[in-house]
């Protein structure tokens, strides 16, 4: 346990400390955002403001991973606090979607555009990512044969549904982009999208320390051994979950309104990547989409958006994404992105539940 607090000080400690020193050194290469001319007049005032912010949680995130677990190791020699596959292929989900996301906006930055990689190019990027993840993630059993991933179905644990495991590979990639570019579209705010994963990812590690406590592994000492958890590594998930909410919070303080530096496409990909990672990992996919509802209802606005117009010529928002709708109804960036933080914090709040509910219902 005592890893999971020294990831969450430590990822908040090094993006409150870091986050400057990276928007010093973007401003004086002048890396900054380019402003879309059709989207909300007001964010013209933003342009210019370094970018790839996502830098800063990204590297603080694996640092804090592996000193909460140097610093445990020292002060507790017979701790167990080696890194496990599931945290290291959750990490390394990250880096690879954050890296797809930094060539993006580097190219953004050096042609001063408002795209960056082709469209074809950024999705063969990711698929190489999310391709090596899902087929790694069914690698590497432990002593009672689980692996990182489940070839079946998950909602708050695995249900009776096997898909095998090409259309696992589907299913993973099919999460990775959906999270991905929902945390992306949710990114135009300042603050949105970061405030929002904080919550998201103070919930995963909720959900991975108690899945630890009732883990399978455990049967013979639970008291409700009838809804224990088959998840091969819950509790190093929960030390990732805490170094990124932690990493989070702390790039928070620059990133709120008026924001000193944006994620960019570094980070939002990064983001939207690990949040699949933590559901595929932890047995809970079709959970995140409550968790993460914010970013579900960010996404489909567009696509109603987008097919309401195709279909019938008409818009049923002002503009999507749904947070510029209400920034064009006259609402202040601010007010739209606290009651965006209250909508996702009520999602949380109602996973939670149902994750609890799904444990006590087993007794």
């Amino acid at each position: 346990m005592k890893q999971i607090l020294f990831a969450g000080v430590i990822g908040l400690f090094l993006t409150l400390v870091g986050t400057p020193l990276l928007i010093k050194l973007l401003a004086r290469k002048g890396y900054g955002q380019y402003i879309r001319d059709d989207g909300p007049r007001e964010h013209a005032s933003k342009r210019g403001t370094p970018t790839m912010g996502g830098i800063a949680f990204i590297l603080a995130t694996v640092a804090a991973y592996f000193l909460a677990k140097v610093i445990t190791s020292y002060l507790d020699p017979e701790a167990d606090a080696a890194p496990t596959f599931s945290g290291l292929l959750v990490l390394g989900l990250m880096v690879g979607m954050g890296l797809v996301g930094f060539l993006d906006d580097y190219i953004k930055i050096v042609k001063r555009r408002s795209l960056g990689l082709r469209a074809k190019a950024k999705m063969a990027g990711q698929l190489i990512v999310g391709i090596a993840f899902a087929v790694l993630a069914l690698q590497f059993a432990d002593n009672r044969g689980n692996t990182p991933a489940s070839t079946k179905l998950s909602f708050i644990t695995d249900f009776g549904w096997t898909i095998g495991p090409v259309l696992f590979v589907v299913w993973a990639l099919f999460m990775i982009l959906a999270m991905s570019n929902g945390v992306n579209l949710t990114d135009g705010l300042d603050g949105l999208a970061t405030g929002a994963s904080v919550l998201v990812f103070g919930a995963y590690t909720f959900i991975g320390v108690w899945q630890f406590q009732e883990s399978c592994a455990n049967a013979l000492t639970l008291t409700n051994p009838g809804a224990c958890y088959e998840v091969r590594d819950p509790l190093d998930l929960a030390v990732v979950a805490s170094a990124l909410m932690g990493a989070c919070l702390g790039f928070l303080w620059w990133n709120t309104s008026p924001a000193k530096i944006f994620m960019g496409d570094t980070g939002s990909l990064a983001l939207g990547g690990v949040l699949a990672g933590l559901a595929i990992c932890s047995r809970t996919e079709l959970l995140l989409a409550i968790l993460g509802g914010l970013f579900v209802l960010i996404t489909m606005s567009v696509v109603i958006q987008v097919g309401s117009f195709r279909l019938t010529g008409k818009r049923v928002f002002r503009m999507a994404p749904l947070q510029h709708h209400f920034e064009l109804k006259g609402w202040s960036e601010v007010l739209v992105v606290v009651r965006f933080w209250i909508i996702q914090g009520i999602c949380v709040i109602v996973g939670l539940g149902l994750f609890y509910a799904g444990w006590a219902a087993e007794k």
